[in-house]
């Protein structure tokens, strides 16, 4: 007995070293990686929906994974990406790379200065402070303050990400990169228009966080419908003192507006002869296109957008102009053809309130004259997506129309959100209508191409997208 316990001890003796062996063995190469130099070679990014999946990078987005390539990695026990502190899974580390997502929380522009573009790397005996780009989501262009300005007025150009806006280049080719402001929020940026735009197409931004295109609608004068000063031709007939129709002699031509001021003729919605519009009523003013035997939308259009094109992707935009605060009624009906009566929220209309932004009232005015773009797939008849409409379909609804007229109304009548919404839900907010002189005024009808060219980080991407 007494042997058998000697040869159990022996052996518990034997584990209990060949343990401790082989911890200080380990403890001796943990040892040692903790101290290993960290180095960099390359930095990759890893995007499985790029044409290329795996490609060296010399800057990251947030958001975006990278595959860090060069040795020393085993061990890391930290990463700093412009000082965030960033999470990586260990089971993606070997001695000579690893992957990290760049957290959307990460600051970028608003990083100290000390660690702004820099990658942090911490092991127990070391670290290595890597220079490396770090910018924000890609930026986006979402709308023009005005897409048909003069030379030497200002425009806003609204978006997300516009941070350090450095340049702007206009159809053509023109390019200006001083006098720009930009939103510290990156919501907008503002310049003067520069001489020599003679084209029409997409504007471009350059900042801190890359590049970004308009929709393609700046300058379109080969859009235009009805300008009121020799593009396109209005229409009218039946028109007395006190009725609806707006004739030629009910245009204006002083100038108005501040920063963005009139252009030539334009139209007053409420003609002067007109002291104001009583409540519950439609169709209290019009204003048309000449319309049958002379407006030739296919003609004049499908060159530039072609039949086969989506209702989304291309608009009605307009000029307007409110001096003075509108609110709480009236708005305008934009009318594919003179087929309606008027209280419409169907069909191929739509109803322009600008008074309503999303759920609340907000009074609207203008200092000077803005740019409404309204895509197509917004006419009451062509909003359903599922339907997949055309220009075709448009064209198609324009020509088989008795009155090929395009226009606006004046509408003074009672509504409730739901119409403007599509919600059944907002029906019970309503917003009865009420006597009003406001003054709206509108100029440069036209038809815009309503896409986006792509853009990309990478200049191969975008040559394959546009091809």
């Amino acid at each position: 007995m007494n042997t058998m316990k000697f040869k159990i001890n022996i052996w518990l003796l034997l584990s209990t070293l060949l343990t401790l062996f082989l911890v200080s063995a380990c403890n001796n190469d943990e040892d040692e990686f903790d101290s290993t130099p960290i180095i960099v070679n390359a930095v990759y990014l890893q995007d499985a929906e790029s044409s290329v999946p795996d490609r060296e990078v010399e800057f990251v987005r947030l958001g975006q994974v990278l595959r860090i390539e060069g040795s020393g990695f085993t061990g890391m026990q930290k990463v700093f990406v412009n000082g965030y502190s960033t999470y990586f899974n260990p089971v993606y580390v070997s001695n000579n790379s690893m992957l990290i997502q760049v957290s959307g929380e990460t600051p970028t522009v608003e990083a100290d200065e000390d660690v702004r573009n820099t990658i942090k790397f911490e092991k127990k005996e070391t670290e290595l402070v890597y220079p490396f780009e770090v910018r924000d989501a890609a930026p986006s262009i979402s709308s023009i303050s005005h897409t048909l300005p003069q030379i030497g007025e200002p425009i806003t150009i609204y978006g997300s990400g516009l941070i350090e806006i450095n340049k702007v280049v206009f159809p053509g080719n023109v390019e200006v990169t001083e006098g720009i402001t930009s939103d510290e929020d990156g919501e907008f940026c503002t310049l003067i228009v520069p001489d020599g735009i003679e084209e029409s197409g997409s504007v471009f931004v350059e900042g801190a966080n890359g590049g970004a295109y308009s929709p393609s609608y700046f300058n379109f004068t080969e859009g235009v419908i009805l300008n009121f000063d020799g593009l396109g031709q209005q229409g009218f007939w039946s028109w007395t003192e006190t009725g609806s129709m707006i004739n030629d002699e009910d245009l204006k031509s002083d100038p108005i507006g501040e920063g963005n001021v009139s252009q030539g003729n334009y139209v007053p919605h409420r003609p002067e002869r007109i002291a104001e519009f009583g409540p519950a009523a439609n169709r209290r003013s019009e204003v048309w296109t000449a319309g049958n035997d002379v407006d030739d939308w296919r003609g004049q259009l499908t060159e530039y957008i072609p039949a086969t094109t989506p209702v989304s992707d291309f608009a009605f935009q307009f000029d307007v102009f409110v001096p003075d605060e509108w609110t709480n009624t009236g708005f305008l009906k934009i009318l594919l053809y003179n087929n309606y009566n008027g209280g419409e929220w169907s069909g191929n209309v739509y109803n322009y309130v600008p008074w309503i932004e999303g759920k609340q009232v907000v009074p609207f005015k203008n200092e000077g004259w803005q740019t409404v773009t309204v895509p197509f797939n917004e006419f009451y008849g062509f909003s359903d997506a599922e339907a997949e409409y055309t220009f075709e379909d448009v064209l198609v609804a324009r020509e088989g129309a008795t009155y090929k007229n395009f226009g606006i109304f004046f509408e003074n009548s009672d509504f409730n959100l739901s119409q403007v919404t599509g919600n059944s839900a907002d029906e019970s907010v309503e917003f009865p209508s009420s006597a009003t002189s406001v003054q709206v005024y509108t100029d440069n009808w036209r038809i815009v191409p309503n896409t986006t060219p792509t853009y990309s980080d990478f200049p191969d991407e975008e040559e394959e997208a546009a091809e």
